[in-house]
């Protein structure tokens, strides 16, 4: 089995192919979805819904933090001094950068559990 796992590949989950691929990949997905997603059967028996279920969650997250940066200084303006706004800006930026690299993470799970159910492996790209 291939050991190769893309850049962006999260720490902690094991390479697709391997014996413990799924499930350190469901252990890791269950970490990105609200707590209460643990009670349902169906998406420990399916990681690949998990998957679909985390990258919505996921890029719920970076919408809202683009939605957050771009109104942040009208809606604080009143509220909170200059420079925390550019503190609460600065948060943003940050938040936005993790949160995008953690969608392409979550992208690159589900598409290795659903390869992996067609039999298909990543491969590196010259």
């Amino acid at each position: 089995m291939s050991t190769y796992v893309p850049p962006g590949w999260p720490d902690g989950v094991h390479p697709p192919g391997s014996e413990r691929f799924e499930e350190t990949a469901l252990a890791w997905l269950q970490d990105l979805v609200p707590p209460d997603y643990r009670r349902y059967g169906v998406l420990r028996r399916y990681p690949v819904a998990l998957a679909r279920m985390a990258r919505q969650h996921v890029g719920a997250a970076v919408a809202a933090a683009r939605e957050g940066f771009r109104t942040a200084r009208v809606e604080l303006g009143g509220a909170v001094p200059p420079h925390g706004v550019d503190a609460v800006l600065d948060a943003y930026r940050a938040e936005g950068t993790r949160l995008v690299a953690l969608l392409a993470a979550v992208e690159l799970v589900e598409s290795a559990l659903r390869d992996g159910a067609a039999g298909r492996a990543f491969t590196p790209r010259l």
